[in-house]
């Protein structure tokens, strides 16, 4: 499956190459490409921006956290698709970069987000009134000690107190 979306993809943008190149020609296609890349840079900059003041206003309590979650995957998405070479993938990123399809985009990010985490919590739920983890039987093959220079350092000057006496570096003061 992953190569058959692979090669729908390769052919996806030859295509979308081809057609573009034959409309405007080659050159400008090559300058599209090139003028999508620096555009999508300043877009991923601004929006990266953004979702950074969200999860600031999340993090002290003055927005919804899982809308920062949201528009913080749909930009790291955006911004892969950006860095793709391609002209669908181009558009695809930029298209996810835009706050407004953002904002169309984010209550169905976080429906699959709570769904997806509802069947992990009740996965792990079951699991652990079936009595808890699963063993697995083996033996160690290979044994892995710390080596001396991270253990912790000794202090360079050493005291003592015998009764009223002190001893430094094991001289009597």
């Amino acid at each position: 499956m992953p190569v058959l979306l692979f090669v729908l993809y390769v052919v996806a943008e030859i295509a979308a190459i081809a057609t573009v190149a034959h409309f405007v020609g080659p050159l400008w296609t090559v300058l599209l490409l090139i003028a999508g890349s620096a555009i999508g840079i300043v877009v991923v900059r601004a929006q990266g921006r953004r979702v950074m003041d969200g999860f600031r206003r999340a993090s002290r309590g003055e927005g919804s956290p899982g809308g920062a979650m949201a528009d913080g995957a749909l930009v790291a998405l955006g911004a892969a698709l950006m860095f793709v070479p391609g002209l669908v993938t181009s558009v695809l990123g930029l298209l996810l970069l835009a706050p407004p399809t953002r904002a169309m985009l984010r209550p169905v990010v976080v429906a699959i987000t709570a769904r997806r985490f509802a069947a992990v919590a009740a996965a792990a739920s079951a699991a652990a009134a079936s009595g808890g983890a699963v063993v697995v039987d083996g033996e160690v093959v290979e044994q892995w000690y710390e080596p001396d220079f991270l253990a912790e350092p000794q202090p360079a000057v050493t005291s003592r107190q015998v009764d009223e006496t002190i001893y430094i570096d094991e001289q009597r003061y």
